[in-house]
């Protein structure tokens, strides 16, 4: 991996800085995703500038520096194109290879763009990507982005420059670039955790879409990104031509393919390693891995002083069985402490996943021995690995048909005390009714006023990822975060409703959420992370699966663990899904509650038109008090205001 930068500024640089000054310290902030070179460069004549950071990862020398040129056009890439070696075989049988200088996924890259044009070239391409391409003949500059938004890619505008970057802090390091906080988008973030594409933090800047192009013919032209592929065909695709055989088959056809695409992303010039949390998703991973290596695969976990979050020991045990060389960090009080500050500047839009703090702890933990590692990213949201996707989409089938105001009288009274739902006043029977275990009583609680205020699906699922508790209503409330709407509509007719729960995840969560944390994290300690099961063929052939190859009596992901079975012991596998989770609320009363009371004594959301003061106050009263576990909300909300402490307009 590495990081891009540049400019389109036709009407000049602002300031006294010339080019290389300008691109050099939008370089510079990005110094953290490529620790091993920089290279610039400007047609000052277009007023176009490209700037690039180096991670060395395929093809060490310089032959793989950036940007790189050849007679067509100028690149700037971040990422990796795995079937990169093939694409240099099919340009040497079709006779349009180049004299190749070296044997970099980029100079691949950029012979492709020369040979079939941008289009054609994209839709070859299998990777993680995001890149910036200045066509000579015909003035043109593309961005493109990755199918699942694995690599980030901001653009937007300062003035009437274009400007673009794999970090909000690069174009912060543009002079005279002056942001203004988007609202809706603090709103989105604080309702979900995390601002969802198109939109970023800032108001004159978005996120690309992922699996998307966009072509500026001008400096000041406002293009629309053209997709070179969608998350919608593809389902609508698995639909119309569904995997043919049984289960065994299915998990036969997996198991083949995602040993090839394991194998396919160990190709590295660089030490390799994996992230093995003892979960399903990471240990197929790492277990794939292992079967394809000579020597033991360097694994890596991170386990919890709480032993309630604490998986180590599970990830161990794995790692026992599979034969790896493993290292476990404990993260302890003093670990949060001392990292939790430094939190606004690796994660430089505000982002409220607090495992992202061990997964940084995890990526530094692993960077001191190797430069990439292989995670298990993607499996939940491809294969049903989420409670929602298991018991959302039973009650919305059986529910979802009623007018609302219907809908919410009934979820009133089904919400108005534990005993309605746990076995008195026929509880039991509406429970049984829904095909839910009882020991699901507490968690429908609040899943109650979600039914009864969704006016849609869409509404439904904004509803149950919102992590902002309605009874704490800021002014915010009323406006729904747009883009997971929007995500919602376009799924609407597409599948099952939990597929369409899927969908959703996979489409917003995964890739504004999951993704962002990974790759900022990983990036902080200058490490690659790739992810097989969000490789185009892993993701396809998901959507060609019925729902009983994904949804078994153990819950879901049922082909993955069919695939694992052949690999560790069932008792390693069939166990209660806990996920990669921190007890940040604890956290809150305990080692983080003066930092916590410090930010919310020196930031005001009143100053920023972004809410109330005084009801973050109440909420954290009650957190405190214990009347709400409020956790998840509430380093939200504090990572907001931490981030406006240091980032903010």
């Amino acid at each position: 991996m590495c990081g891009i930068a540049g400019y389109w500024a036709a009407g000049g640089l602002p300031g006294a800085d010339g080019a290389e000054a300008v691109l050099s310290r939008m370089a510079l902030a990005l110094g953290h995703r490529g620790p091993d070179g920089e290279g610039v460069w400007s047609d000052e004549g277009a007023g176009i500038g490209l700037a690039h950071r180096r991670l060395a990862v395929i093809d060490l020398s310089a032959a793989g520096a950036q940007p790189m040129q050849n007679a067509s056009g100028v690149l700037v890439f971040n990422g990796e194109i795995y079937n990169h070696l093939q694409l240099r075989e099919r340009l040497r049988g079709e006779g349009r290879a180049p004299a190749w200088r070296g044997h970099s996924d980029t100079e691949t890259l950029l012979a492709a763009i020369e040979a079939w044009g941008m289009a054609e070239a994209l839709a070859r391409a299998d990777g993680m990507f995001a890149f910036a391409h200045f066509d000579r003949a015909t003035r043109r500059l593309t961005l493109a982005r990755d199918r699942m938004g694995e690599k980030p890619l901001y653009y937007g505008r300062c003035g009437t420059t274009l400007l673009f970057a794999s970090e909000l802090k690069a174009l912060r390091a543009f002079p005279g670039f002056r942001p203004a906080i988007d609202r809706r988008a603090a709103m989105a973030y604080l309702q979900l955790g995390y601002v969802p594409h198109p939109l970023s933090i800032y108001s004159n800047i978005g996120k690309l879409t992922p699996g998307t192009s966009v072509t500026f013919e001008t400096a000041d032209a406002q293009p629309v990104p053209v997709p070179y592929w969608s998350l919608e065909a593809v389902i609508a695709a698995g639909r119309s031509q569904p995997f043919p055989g049984d289960h065994a088959a299915a998990t036969a056809a997996l198991d083949g393919l995602l040993g090839d695409v394991v194998e396919e992303q160990m190709l590295s010039d660089v030490p390799l390693g994996a992230f093995l949390s003892g979960g399903i998703d990471s240990s197929v991973v790492t277990a794939m891995m292992q079967s394809r290596s000579a020597n033991r695969v360097r694994t890596f976990a991170i386990g919890f002083e709480d032993k309630r979050f604490d998986e180590s020991g599970h990830a161990a045990a794995v790692a026992a069985r599979l034969g790896t060389r493993h290292t476990t960090l404990v993260v302890t009080e003093r670990d949060v402490l001392d990292l939790v500050g430094t939190l606004p500047q690796i994660y430089d839009e505000p982002l409220a996943a607090a495992s992202g703090l061990p997964t940084i702890l995890l990526s530094r933990l692993a960077a001191g021995e190797v430069a990439v590692v292989l995670s298990g990213d993607g499996g939940d949201e491809l294969f049903g690995g989420y409670n929602r996707h298991v018991f959302a989409p039973r009650i919305w089938r059986q529910l979802g048909w009623m007018p609302r105001p219907l809908r919410a009288a009934a979820m009133d009274m089904a919400g108005a005390g534990l005993g309605f739902l746990s076995g008195r006043h026929g509880g039991d029977r509406l429970l049984s009714a829904l095909g839910l275990p009882a020991s699901m009583a507490e968690r429908l609680r609040p899943l109650a006023g979600v039914l009864g205020r969704a006016e849609s699906f869409a509404g439904f699922y904004a509803g149950l990822v919102r992590i902002w508790p309605p009874e704490f209503a800021l002014p915010l409330e009323g406006e729904e975060p747009a883009g997971v709407l929007a995500a919602g509509e376009r799924f609407a007719e597409l599948g099952t409703t939990g597929e369409r729960m899927m969908a959703l995840d996979a489409a917003t969560y995964l890739t504004d959420e999951v993704m962002a944390k990974v790759d900022r994290a990983a990036m902080s300690a200058s490490l690659e992370t790739r992810a097989p099961l969000l490789d185009r063929r892993i993701v396809e052939f998901a959507w060609r699966l019925s729902s009983a190859d994904r949804f078994g009596p153990g819950g879901g992901k049922r082909v993955l663990r069919s695939v694992l079975y052949g690999r560790v012991p069932a008792a390693l596998v069939d166990r209660p899904k806990q996920g990669f989770t921190v007890p940040v609320g604890a956290w809150l009363r305990g080692p983080l509650r003066d930092w916590g009371e410090s930010l919310l004594e020196e930031v005001f959301l009143d100053d920023y038109g972004l809410g109330s003061h005084k009801v973050a106050m109440r909420l954290w009263d009650a957190h405190q008090a214990r009347q709400v576990d409020a956790g998840p909300a509430l380093w939200s909300l504090l990572q907001l205001l931490a981030w406006l402490k240091v980032q903010g307009a």
